[in-house]
């Protein structure tokens, strides 16, 4: 066995990234608050093909160094824009079609490996605040509410590692 260069990725560029199909799939980003956590987010949308990213409150913008650090370059390949709530952004996704999926536990939410997404439907998925979580006022909104299960001493994930373990998913289960 032997570790692919990079030259042997075959990797698209900027330009074949933003005219390409994408996942029917918007990330949404609820009061994120480190900016190492949504370079992070960005760069594991560029991965999975995610059509872009929603900011939303407090959640920092790019262009900023602390981005940068972690989306290498996944700034200027997704799309994204700015929210100043959730509310707003989720309304918008509603009316243009997308079904609205919070990670967080909740009351009657189901287990992310027993979601199985309606062919044919685009997707939004919300992540939130990395202290309180998804909104209460998002939630409200949402059409499921999907939760990955955990067994030790700790209570939730980071967001980055969240939204690694639920865009991989989706990511094998949407119909592109």
């Amino acid at each position: 066995m032997r570790k692919l260069k990079n030259e042997e990725l075959d990797r698209k560029s900027v330009e074949e990234y933003r005219s390409g199909k994408k996942l029917p799939l918007v990330v949404v980003l609820d009061d994120v608050r480190s900016m190492h956590n949504i370079g992070s987010v960005f760069r594991t949308s560029d991965a999975f093909l995610v059509e872009k990213i929603l900011l939303c409150g407090i959640t920092a913008q790019p262009p900023h160094r602390e981005i940068t650090k972690t989306a290498l370059g996944a700034t200027d390949s997704v799309e994204w824009k700015y929210y100043s709530t959730v509310l707003e952004a989720v309304n918008e996704l509603k009316n243009q079609g997308y079904k609205i999926l919070c990670i967080e536990q909740a009351e009657g939410s189901i287990e992310l490996a027993e979601f199985i997404p309606q062919e044919k439907t685009k997707y939004a998925v919300v992540f939130g605040n990395e202290v309180n979580g998804v909104s209460q006022s998002a939630i409200d909104s949402c059409n499921y509410c999907l939760e990955i299960p955990q067994f030790g001493t700790k209570h939730s994930f980071n967001i980055s590692v969240t939204a690694g373990i639920v865009l991989y998913d989706l990511s094998k289960k949407i119909s592109r």
